[in-house]
């Protein structure tokens, strides 16, 4: 054995579809307005369903199409800035949900934002090289329709809840050939959510608990970091743009991407983007649309794919990865 494969990718979302038209009912906005600005035209929202829900749907997912025994996963991983506790982990529970409790499994949660799924993959890669892990399960997971402001039309638009899994297991075949991942303070908080702050026998400070953004600084970091982080995984990788079949970059806004695009000269057919159906689901977005490309028969064995993402903290970070069937 002398790679890690992806085996499998699968997707989990909330029952309820909500269109710009619909949210037009509740905020002060369009969906003109909200297209023109996103590219989003639809998202699902919970009305109910945790994050070990749609977590528990997108493992199954991911599960049934690698083709595994459950008993053979030993490591999990989710990426999330919308646990539904602060302990138990999502990561424990789900471990639980899938009847793996009497198993030997190391189960942890992590939290680069955005960019989570990239972290989480990368830790699971160098777990399994290490040769202490041969299965792990890796999820972005996100109900962030319960921390954004729903009184602040200019980012409520933008989020939307869902997740995504993938199965990486030790093979003889490579499908992560390269692996980056970065962090910078975020010192003026572009982008920030509160915890609920301290109360204890001396001291009471509630915060707002919402999702605050400075759009305009978001954007600016979106797209010096993705187009940095696909210039850095190409020089490192010895590869160049044609190689690569598709860029799947964090689905954050279609104007950021268009913006990449146009700079590094690649035609945006070359980016697969799904924002108009999910909007920004942060760390569920890179491996939902892995999923979905793969259940619309997008990529074939021995493609590479460039997977790209940004997000809170700050971090940033990509993944070189060819396809195996």
């Amino acid at each position: 054995m002398s790679g890690v494969k992806i085996a499998g990718v699968g997707k989990g979302l909330p029952k309820k579809r909500v269109n710009n038209f619909e949210l037009e009912s509740y905020i002060d906005t369009s969906d003109r307005w909200i297209q023109e600005r996103t590219g989003i035209k639809n998202r699902y929202i919970s009305t109910g369903e945790t994050t070990l829900d749609i977590a528990y749907e997108a493992s199954k997912d991911a599960i049934n199409k690698a083709k595994i025994k459950l008993e053979e996963i030993d490591l999990i991983i989710v990426a999330t800035v919308t646990p539904d506790c602060f302990t138990p982990s999502v990561a424990c529970l789900l471990q639980g949900k899938l009847g793996l409790g009497d198993k030997k499994v190391m189960a942890f949660d992590i939290n680069a934002a955005c960019t989570g799924f990239i972290y989480a993959m990368k830790i699971a890669k160098e777990l399994i090289d290490g040769k202490q892990s041969k299965c792990a399960l890796v999820l972005g997971a996100e109900i962030l329709s319960k921390v954004v402001n729903w009184k602040d039309r200019n980012t409520c638009v933008l989020f939307g809840d869902g997740a995504g899994a993938a199965i990486l297991k030790e093979s003889e075949e490579e499908s992560i050939l390269y692996s980056m991942a970065y962090s910078k303070p975020d010192e003026k908080e572009f982008l920030h959510i509160n915890s609920i702050g301290v109360n204890n026998l001396f001291c009471k400070n509630e915060n707002d608990t919402h999702l605050t953004m400075n759009g305009k600084e978001v954007f600016k970091f979106a797209t010096s970091s993705i187009k940095y982080s696909i210039k850095d995984i190409l020089e490192k990788s010895g590869l160049n743009i044609d190689d690569i079949k598709y860029f799947v970059p964090h689905q954050a806004n279609y104007r950021i991407i268009k913006n990449v695009a146009v700079d590094l000269k690649i035609d945006e057919s070359r980016f697969f983007i799904n924002i108009d159906e999910y909007a920004n689901t942060s760390s569920a977005s890179i491996p939902m649309a892995l999923s979905e490309m793969y259940e619309r028969n997008l990529i074939s064995n021995g493609d590479y794919i460039v997977l790209v993402g940004f997000g809170g903290g700050l971090t940033w970070g990509a993944s070189l990865i060819r396809w195996v069937s």
